[in-house]
């Protein structure tokens, strides 16, 4: 396989996928809440450990994947286990194992029953994710893509909030109907090569209709996960109902799953349809980016106004995919991480707040710096890295994908830059309230030192990749330059993006 370099030693992909599904297993037989606990913890911080040495072991000057695992699996289908990653897959696993520890230690007190089963979902949870990243054979890719479904479903539906039923139900059949056309896209590509392998099926001379067909298939599975305007109705119910640490999981690491198809797929697979079919997603990014500021903006829920906001992150994060240029590229993967850390660290503090005042609604939560200034303080620094504030992440990411945007197309680029001024006036009348109205609230707490563990950790990354992002940027160059090189190629032997018809 000459686009896998192959791990001849320890197999490091498969021990980070499935060590956390075999702790999943050892916790159905410890006894007590407190192991459940303490077990989870333990195997997420040892799955984050051990995951640090992909990161060591990675050399960035090739586009190649990388720590490769290869099994024939069922070869009468020609199904392999293959396993690989690039400089693109590799900041999301490790943004995936660094993010379940701190979903551990948010739920340490938030949830009371059944706490074994809570854990062992997230365990379970972590397995998939981490394999969806990993895997570059579509039959264990589309395995691991359906399995997120059932950890998820049971973390709202039986851990949520008053309207988990409704919220659980809503996020499952959207997230089914979209992966009902991938699975239709993947038997597509499989009819037409003979294979399962995702490398193989870059690069192929496809017909102009069957790229857009398939392009087709793949947006819509894509677009509900990210989800982008106007698939995007199930996620605010999501996270309004979901317990702390699976809004954590699904606004860091569920949604990115959504992107990461763009890229992994679309870009290389159908690249004549996604240079086609690029100006009206680049529509669509911009009209998320302003309604989700805007929707944002009229919430008096914590959790809503964040959850709103995603839409409009996440409308930066394709508008910088499909400007098709290495700025904007690179700058929407950084985003994404970004946006894992930022979204994430914010969730965690609503679900800190909850727990002391069992209310989210702003006007609940008015003055309380007075009383808790270390909370203040970490909430302050990560709504100021979510309106992309200088020298803090966000800015890095957004500025990269403006500058693409403005390369691509000014006036759609133009369009975006309101979503910016929208995540001012959001985050800041949250402040405002949180900060100055109210008399403050003397009956609460300040966070305590698992809660200060929890986010630390988050505000390194905000003012590590603000200040210094050349430690992320770097691992992904090589990846980025060959992708867009099989953008090009297929334009050129093309002279021009094609028009094609709808109807085959």
């Amino acid at each position: 396989m000459d686009f896998l370099i192959m791990n001849e030693g320890f197999p490091l992909l498969s021990a980070l996928t499935f060590l956390p599904l075999a702790g999943a297993l050892v916790l159905l037989i410890l006894p007590g809440e407190n192991l459940a606990r303490m077990g989870a913890l333990l195997v997420t911080v040892a799955v984050a450990v051990l995951s640090f040495q992909l990161y060591t072991g990675f050399d960035p000057n090739t586009a190649l994947y990388q720590f490769g695992e290869n099994k024939v699996w069922i070869p009468s289908l020609n199904i392999n286990y293959t396993m690989g990653i690039d400089g693109i897959s590799l900041l999301l696993v490790l943004l995936t194992t660094f993010i379940m520890p701190l979903c551990v230690l948010g739920s340490w007190t938030y949830i009371k029953t059944r706490v074994k089963e809570f854990m062992i979902a997230l365990l379970v949870m972590e397995t998939a994710m981490i394999g969806v990243f990993c895997a570059l054979d579509f039959a264990l890719f589309y395995i691991l893509w359906e399995a997120m479904l059932i950890p998820m479903y049971l973390l709202i539906g039986v851990w949520g909030g008053p309207r988990k039923t409704y919220a659980s139900i809503k996020f499952f059949l959207y997230t089914l109907a979209g992966s009902v056309m991938l699975l239709v896209a993947i038997i597509a590509l499989y009819l037409h090569t003979g294979s399962f392998s995702i490398p193989a099926m870059m690069g192929q001379n496809y017909s102009g209709t069957m790229q857009t067909w398939v392009f087709l298939a793949f947006f819509l599975a894509f677009a509900i996960k990210v989800p982008m305007f106007p698939f995007h109705t199930w996620l605010p119910a999501a996270h309004v109902e979901a317990p702390t640490a699976g809004s954590v999981v699904l606004a860091s690491v569920l949604l990115k799953m959504g992107t990461y198809g763009f890229l992994r797929f679309c870009l290389p697979i159908t690249p004549l349809a996604t240079m086609t079919l690029a100006p009206y997603i680049l529509y669509l990014s911009v009209a998320g980016i302003l309604y989700g500021g805007l929707t944002a903006l009229g919430q008096s829920d914590m959790k809503k106004l964040i959850a709103y906001s995603s839409v409009g992150h996440m409308g930066f994060v394709t508008l910088g995919i499909f400007v098709l240029n290495t700025n904007g590229v690179e700058g929407s993967i950084l985003q994404m991480i970004n946006h894992g850390v930022t979204t994430g660290a914010l969730f965690l503090c609503v679900g800190m707040m909850y727990e002391r005042t069992h209310s989210r609604e702003l006007a609940d939560h008015s003055g309380v710096a007075k009383n808790l200034p270390i909370f203040v303080t970490f909430l302050t620094i990560f709504s100021l890295s979510s309106l992309a504030f200088p020298a803090t992440n966000g800015f890095v990411g957004e500025f990269l994908i403006l500058v693409g945007g403005f390369t691509k197309n000014k006036i759609i680029a133009g369009f975006a830059v309101p979503g910016a001024l929208l995540a001012a006036a959001y985050m800041f009348r949250l402040l405002e309230k949180v900060l100055f109205r109210g008399p403050g609230r003397p009956d609460l707490a300040d966070l305590n030192i698992r809660e200060i563990a929890t986010l630390a950790p988050l505000l390194v990354f905000v003012f590590w990749i603000g200040l210094a992002p050349a430690p992320f940027m770097n691992v992904m160059h090589a990846s980025v330059a060959h992708l867009l090189h099989q953008v090009d190629i297929a334009q050129v032997a093309h002279n021009a993006p094609i028009t094609v018809a709808l109807i085959p």
